[in-house]
């Protein structure tokens, strides 16, 4: 008997699956275990006090070093050395980041590779980018009319006056709330005390339940002084012995970085171009619960928990592979009248002109995808350790966590 086809609700659409965050959540579904005092010397705690503490620590200023390693089974990409500090990298091998955050609203991230640097700093309502490779300087901001609402806001969030219906949850009752979906898919424990660069951590376990899903199972490496995670590995469940996918700090303080290190200033020669970002308006009723609504047009849902499979149908992909900025427009889910100019000029600053080529600039992203994916009689069929991509001849596209059989048959319903 085929699956019933679901709905989710904005609320459900919009919970990204940020893994350190998921498995701080799904701790509280943990069964009363408890880590002990052990060669690391931390005291004693349950998950659930672990959880809460998490959840109710505030955001540390820090700086490090976060190495990010893929280890998906993909094929080698045809491009050789794609220099590290460029996207695609990170399909697979390691990339190495810097982070500096103040705790609050001042950041830097650079990505660093051989020969080349990314850098992205965010400095409240303002961002800038730069890109050694092409000397080029982005600055995103915000109108005049919309900076002083943002400061409108966020002089309200910092009052507690902004307009959000009922009380807001506790850690405790966040979890709470947590335990019964976590229930469902998930069981969560504590695995030994470790150390990660150089400071001591505890390890949440989250564990499927699934027995189909390809995920293993997720370790998240929380330190021990500041709540703060310091390291996430994804296991599949084709491999115990080495993450999949694993981001973590190498080095770390948790001083406040230097007012020189978290300021912008542009490199000399580079090019600056502006580009000023719409604050959405954000309706009233967005503040209050409603019930839930139909996914975009083409969009369906089969399965829950670890096997949910999320499929798209009516597109172009191969327009959608060369970058054909048309084909974007007509995604399921686009607004294709962007509810105000301000967005429209956005989406026009990264979607090139028509007959300008794909916005990946010189990268041939017909090869990449042929190189990715391999032929089946529906299609053509990306496999990986963690998530399985199916693109059928017919114009869809189903996604999960799954194997990528599961994908085939769902197609052939």
């Amino acid at each position: 008997m085929n699956e019933p086809r679901r709905t989710l609700s904005p609320r459900t659409r919009w919970a990204v699956p940020v893994v350190a965050a998921v498995a701080v959540g799904l701790a509280f579904a943990a069964p009363p275990l408890f880590a002990s005092a052990d060669d690391a010397g931390l005291p004693t705690i349950s998950p659930e006090e672990l959880a809460a503490q998490v959840a109710s620590a505030e955001p540390s200023p820090l700086s490090g070093t976060v190495v990010y390693t893929a280890r998906l089974g993909l094929p080698a990409l045809p491009f050789g050395d794609v220099g590290g500090a460029n996207p695609v990298a990170l399909l697979g091998g390691s990339s190495t980041m810097r982070v500096w955050s103040d705790g609050g609203e001042r950041s830097r991230i650079a990505l660093l590779g051989a020969t080349s640097e990314y850098s992205v700093v965010q400095d409240g309502p303002e961002a800038w980018t730069y890109s050694s490779t092409d000397d080029a300087v982005v600055h995103y901001s915000l109108s005049a009319a919309d900076a002083a609402r943002y400061d409108e806001l966020t002089a309200q969030a910092e009052a507690g006056d902004l307009p959000v219906q009922g009380d807001l949850p506790t850690p405790e009752e966040a979890g709470r709330q947590a335990v019964g979906m976590a229930r469902l898919t998930s069981t969560v424990t504590l695995d030994s005390q470790t150390e990660v660069a150089g400071r001591p951590a505890y390890q949440l376990v989250v564990t499927p339940t699934s027995d189909t899903t390809l995920v293993g199972r997720i370790v998240v490496a929380v330190d021990a002084e500041t709540s703060t995670p310091l390291r996430v590995q994804v296991w599949s469940a084709s491999d115990t012995k080495t993450p999949a996918l694993e981001i973590g700090f190498t080095d770390v303080s948790f001083a406040t970085p230097a007012d020189s290190v978290l300021a912008f200033s542009a490199p000399a020669g580079a090019s600056t171009r502006e580009v000023v970002v719409p604050l959405p308006e954000v309706p009233a009723e967005a503040a209050t619960e409603t019930p839930d609504k139909e996914l975009p047009e083409g969009v369906t849902v089969t399965g829950t928990g670890w096997d949910t499979v999320v499929e798209a149908s009516g597109l172009d992909v191969a327009a959608l592979v060369a970058g054909d900025p048309s084909a974007a427009a007509s995604l399921p889910g686009v607004d294709k009248t962007f509810g105000s100019q301000g967005a429209a000029d956005l989406y026009s600053e990264f979607v090139p002109e028509e007959g300008s080529g794909s916005p990946m600039g010189d990268l041939d992203t017909t090869a990449l995808y042929d190189t990715l994916t391999t032929e089946v009689p529906e299609g053509r069929l990306l496999s990986s350790a963690l998530l399985s991509v199916l693109v059928t001849d017919d114009g869809r596209v189903l996604v999960g966590a799954v194997p990528g059989a599961t994908l085939q048959a769902l197609a052939a319903q």
